[in-house]
């Protein structure tokens, strides 16, 4: 980059009152740019990401570590390369954090201004979403919860379900969540918790699907398991209101022959390294709904593959492409 990107290390952004004229102005100046943001995307593919980025706080946070600057800026300076319109983030720190990595992307050209942050039981990490499209409605999952053993529990991080005005008339739906780890807990098996935690991702997936079957629905986050696991499976489901599984590949790695089935293609799909076990494993996903499928973009989409992959984060971004359908 040709600059170092900046970074605000914390407080909220300002909500001064401002003067009659000013507000005036700044009324007409969003309404500009969201008529913009709402017609750029003609013969553009529109780019969503899912991005674990591993800790990103700024300052001390509960039991979780600042993240470097270095780390930081690697994160940032990914983003702008890949130059998506949304992403969902998983372990996101603080508001003020979310607040920095905006600030920074936008200085490096990438203007997302419509966001989303959101607490759970985690007091740690949060998930988050950014989007250069405006976000027409909000349902947030912050205390969803079920019974285990006889005993309840409460989903670790919230669910995000936001819609998105991707163009005039066209609106998408977007969930985005961070299901339990692989990490021992005292209290019960982690894979149970997970596998509870996915009905819950299922039953909002659900809820949307028999409400409007051909809802353009977008799924995906770090659901900590393999695509051969039963949240996995759960999360996908079956029948008319499955999901697919876009599973994206390194760029230039195998490519599928006609015919092949994607699930056994040498394909490099590899989006987490597990450190304690030297592991590389497929536990981030991309989901989309039948309605969407048509409009994605296999050849577009992507892990995004860079040698200095883990100077960001543990995990590497999942990028899908889609093309917007034009009247």
């Amino acid at each position: 980059m040709k600059r170092r990107l900046g970074w605000r290390t914390g407080g909220n952004r300002d909500g001064t009152a401002l003067p009659q004229a000013r507000w005036a102005f700044g009324l007409l100046l969003f309404l500009l740019v969201r008529q913009e943001a709402l017609h750029a995307t003609a013969g553009q593919p529109v780019i969503v990401v899912s991005y674990n980025v591993e800790n990103f706080h700024i300052r001390p946070y509960g039991s979780r570590p600042v993240k470097s600057v270095e780390s930081r800026t690697r994160v940032a300076e990914f983003l702008i390369a890949i130059h998506p319109d949304v992403v969902a983030f998983q372990e996101m720190g603080e508001e003020a954090a979310l607040d920095s990595l905006q600030s920074a992307l936008k200085e490096g050209g990438l203007n997302l201004p419509h966001r989303e942050h959101l607490g759970g039981w985690d007091t740690n990490i949060f998930v988050a979403l950014l989007s250069r499209f405006p976000i027409v409605s909000r349902q947030p999952h912050t205390n969803d919860s079920y019974v285990l053993d006889g005993r309840r529990f409460h989903s670790s991080r919230s669910t995000i379900e936001v819609g998105l005005e991707v163009a005039p008339g066209q609106r998408w739906t977007l969930l985005t969540t961070h299901l339990k780890s692989k990490r021992p807990v005292p209290n019960a098996d982690e894979a149970e918790l997970r596998e509870q935690e996915a009905r819950l991702l299922r039953g909002h997936v659900d809820d949307l699907l028999r409400e409007t079957p051909l809802m353009p629905l977008i799924v995906c986050g770090d659901f900590n398991d393999t695509p051969d696991s039963k949240p996995i499976r759960q999360v996908i489901g079956t029948g008319r209101h499955a999901l697919t599984d876009t599973r994206p590949a390194e760029p230039g790695s195998s490519e599928l022959e006609e015919g092949e089935d994607s699930k056994h293609s040498r394909r490099v799909t590899w989006t987490h390294f597990y450190g304690q076990e030297d592991t590389y494993s497929r536990i981030d996903y991309i989901l989309i709904s039948r309605a969407l499928k048509r409009s994605w973009s296999p050849q577009k989409s992507h892990v995004f593959a860079h040698p200095a992959w883990g100077e960001a984060s543990d995990h590497r971004p999942v990028v899908c492409a889609f093309e917007i359908e034009t009247p």
